[in-house]
């Protein structure tokens, strides 16, 4: 499972990462409302935990801006606020849950769980035209045909469904599957995509992955197929 934190207290975005690392979570940090907004519409993560009072975009906004935006993915609020007025508010703006701090970690945790529980086949299964990707397994497949992915094209398979028709840059899936420190270019993407290609055809799938220049990779369903 993947989170997004998002908080501007560094050290406790820190201590929340570590806790969730430890728990076998993936987890991205970043500290202001507006990068929070940015990187949820990628629609990678599987939840957000996001802080209420926090510089350009605080968290009432970006959850209100995501929600509009039809990212549907769970949403835990940490923060001071504490009053019944701010609860509702938090709620209101499109948060699942509500929790004011301090907080005790095990709340926290199982809290996170609950959210998580919560999607059931949604977080399981990715599905797309005629194609679905089992996130348990890495198993690409339509219908009884199937083919196992390797972990980068799943990762990057994963990023493209999750995305649908929205266009995903190749910097953004570089970030996402070869991480901000590595070495990999924008080559190593267009090559993924083309095994990508490979293995859709492979299963007869009616999705295609789209290029558009300048603007990177998004899926469309091909009505012939």
């Amino acid at each position: 499972m993947k989170l997004l934190i998002v908080e501007d207290e560094k050290l406790l975005a820190a201590s929340l990462k570590t806790l969730f690392t430890a728990k076998g979570f993936e987890a991205d940090v970043v500290y202001d409302g507006e990068s929070g907004a940015e990187l949820a519409l990628l629609g990678i993560y599987d939840l957000l935990i996001v802080d209420v009072m926090m510089p350009k975009m605080n968290g009432f906004e970006m959850v209100q801006q995501i929600r509009r935006k039809r990212c549907g993915v769970p949403v835990l609020m940490l923060t001071a606020k504490s009053e019944v007025a701010d609860r509702i508010q938090g709620l209101n703006s499109g948060a699942d849950y509500y929790l004011a701090k301090p907080f005790d970690t095990r709340e926290l945790l199982a809290c996170a769980n609950a959210l998580l529980r919560r999607q059931g086949s949604e977080v399981n299964v990715l599905t797309f035209g005629n194609t679905a990707l089992d996130l348990s397994c890495g198993v690409l497949f339509h219908g009884e045909k199937n083919i196992r992915l390797s972990a980068k094209e799943f990762d990057v398979m994963r990023l493209l469904l999750q995305a649908g028709k929205r266009n995903l840059s190749k910097e953004a899936i570089l970030s996402r599957v070869w991480g901000y420190d590595s070495n990999a270019v924008e080559n190593h993407v267009e090559v993924y995509v083309g095994f990508l290609r490979k293995k859709l055809a492979s299963i007869e799938s009616n999705i295609s992955i789209e290029a558009i220049r300048g603007l990177g990779y998004h899926l469309e369903v091909n009505p012939t197929c």
